[in-house]
């Protein structure tokens, strides 16, 4: 499949400056950031794809080598890039420095964290699933959910156990390297130990409850409190309600990713609802009022006299509220028939003089119905 123009991928200009360019980048690495898209494969090519681009675009000679050959330099082979596949979120953040460090408001990166984050390593993130009910978007509700989660050990407090030794997996210093070789020469990714946390230390003897691992596996009740006009696919980050971190770190937030459940009724299009209402036929004849459920109530509508079955009604007001909005969509009525069934006697000879009343009106319709297809393949 061929690359994407780079400029095209930033949305800036071939005259841009760096500094427009440093901007667009972020704005695209902010929007398909993985913590903003868990599990979105599309998102995290589109991210890679921002990344290969800005690495072009923001070194001088690349850039100006990219603006006269194009994505295939002299000598064969390309730019490659962080798009093929073979790198990381990690090594993507490794590689630019402290680019992201100004790019806040998602937690670390899923399945790691960079060299570069201050602090102590929190804990894992933890991703569920909650289906609501339409009658549940609309209204908000509160839900009460069971997870698995890691918390810190109530024996040893999280320490692992007492006294301490150097740790053999990174001789004492605190910090693993990890070399690859790429397009861009060879990488090195120095990241904080991870059986040490960073310390250069190891537990001599280790706690009994957690096995030094200073955290156990436990089972909570948590509540997640839904907010109005909710749609699926969004999601509500719950921090400090994920694992506990084993470096002495915050714990992580638990993504609670919100499902639709279908309806039997109603069939949501944005903040719009559609349903079918069948009218019993004296009705659609003669006129009246009929009643109509909706996801707050009942309410009627006019039906006017000789309405046509397949006919649609509008409803303002009584569709789905938007997230943290006032405005509500609107409900539409597709009006049906209702043929009776099982008549009574009396019903029958009804339905029959009624026949009999109309059958000249319904002879003069099927006849100028019947001439006018005459005349259309005459």
């Amino acid at each position: 499949m061929a690359k994407r123009d780079y400029y095209e991928v930033l949305g800036v200009s071939k005259d841009a400056s760096a500094e427009d360019i440093k901007r667009a980048y972020k704005k695209l690495a902010i929007k398909y950031h993985p913590d903003k898209n868990p599990g979105d494969k599309e998102a995290e090519a589109k991210f890679k794809e921002a990344a290969e681009a800005y690495d072009v675009l923001s070194d001088s000679q690349k850039k100006a080598q990219y603006d006269r050959f194009g994505h295939e330099v002299p000598g064969g082979g390309g730019f490659g890039g962080f798009s093929s596949g073979s790198f990381s979120f990690e090594d993507i953040v490794s590689h630019f420095g402290d680019i992201f460090s100004d790019i806040g408001g998602f937690g670390g990166f899923s399945g790691g964290h960079s060299s570069r984050s201050r602090g102590p390593a929190p804990g894992e993130d933890l991703q569920i699933g909650i289906a609501l009910t339409l009658k549940e978007i609309a209204d908000g509700t509160v839900k009460k959910v069971r997870i698995k989660r890691q918390k810190t050990c109530p024996d040893c407090n999280g320490k692992g156990g007492t006294g301490t030794k150097t740790c053999p997996t990174c001789s004492g210093n605190g910090k693993v390297r990890r070399r690859m070789q790429s397009i861009f020469g060879e990488m090195v990714n120095v990241t904080a130990c991870p059986d040490c946390g960073g310390s250069g230390e190891a537990i001599s003897n280790k706690c009994k409850t957690c096995a030094g691992q200073k955290r156990v596996k436990t089972e909570d009740t948590i509540e997640v409190k839904i907010p109005v006009g909710v749609t699926g696919g969004n999601y509500i980050k719950l921090r400090g309600e994920g694992n506990a971190s084993t470096q002495g770190g915050a714990p992580g937030s638990l993504i609670v990713h919100i499902e639709e459940k279908n309806d039997d009724f109603f069939v949501r299009d944005g903040q719009n609802l559609f349903c079918k209402v069948s009218v019993p036929v004296y009705r659609l004849a003669l006129g009246g009022e009929q009643r109509v459920p909706t996801l707050y109530g009942e309410v009627k509508v006019k039906i006017s006299a000789g309405f046509q079955p397949g006919t649609q009604l509008r409803v303002r007001g009584q569709g789905l509220p938007g997230y943290n909005s006032d405005y509500k969509g609107d409900l539409f009525v597709e009006i049906g028939a209702h043929i009776p069934e099982n008549l009574s006697s009396k019903e029958k000879a009804l339905y029959e003089e009624l026949s009999k009343l109309g059958s000249d009106r319904d002879e003069r319709r099927e006849s100028g119905l019947l001439d006018r297809i005459k005349e259309f393949f005459s």
